[in-house]
């Protein structure tokens, strides 16, 4: 059923509005997958925090326009399913890479961060990017290195002394 002027309308506003808000987006050719097999797809989406939808490519066009990803218009061509990551950058990546390891039929085509569109064969690099709690952690461990290697340091002497003081004991008990 085709879709009304309206409701084309309505599609186009939904995804500028995700795709301005969006870390990163995917798109993949899902040629030949079944119903349950996207269902799937969406359901794990929705789990890890990533909009997955089908748009026609040239609404798909016009929602990307004046967002970061108006780099991926010129290469929307054939039956694809955007995903762009709401919470952490890697999301719609990983999602993508796992399901087309599952299914051959699903093909990375598209890969889009910060404005720049990433060759499709380089998802594994937009994939292993950390989440936000693994980020924070790394940023933590190391802010928290100078302070441990200087809490060592200034224990360092009174743990000098103890030895010395061990080692004169020691000595003299030998004598």
């Amino acid at each position: 059923m085709a879709l009304t002027f309206d409701q084309k309308q309505a599609v186009v506003a939904e995804v500028a509005e995700v795709a301005a808000k969006a870390y990163s987006a995917v798109a993949a050719e899902y040629r030949g997958m079944t119903v349950e097999q996207l269902t799937a797809l969406r359901v794990k989406a929705r789990k890890e925090g990533v909009y997955l939808r089908v748009v026609k490519n040239t609404l798909a066009r016009i929602a990307v326009r004046g967002t970061e990803f108006e780099c991926m218009a010129d290469g929307m061509v054939g039956p694809l399913v955007l995903a762009f990551s709401m919470e952490d950058p890697g999301a719609a990546a990983r999602l993508m890479r796992d399901a087309a390891k599952e299914n051959d039929k699903l093909k990375v085509k598209l890969v889009a961060l910060s404005g720049q569109l990433i060759a499709a064969s380089e998802i594994d690099r937009v994939a292993n990017l950390p989440t936000r709690d693994q980020a924070i952690s790394m940023l933590m461990s190391v802010m928290q290195a100078p302070v441990a290697k200087f809490v060592r340091t200034l224990n360092e002497v009174p743990g000098k002394l103890v030895r010395t003081v061990a080692a004169i004991r020691d000595q003299k008990q030998a004598a």
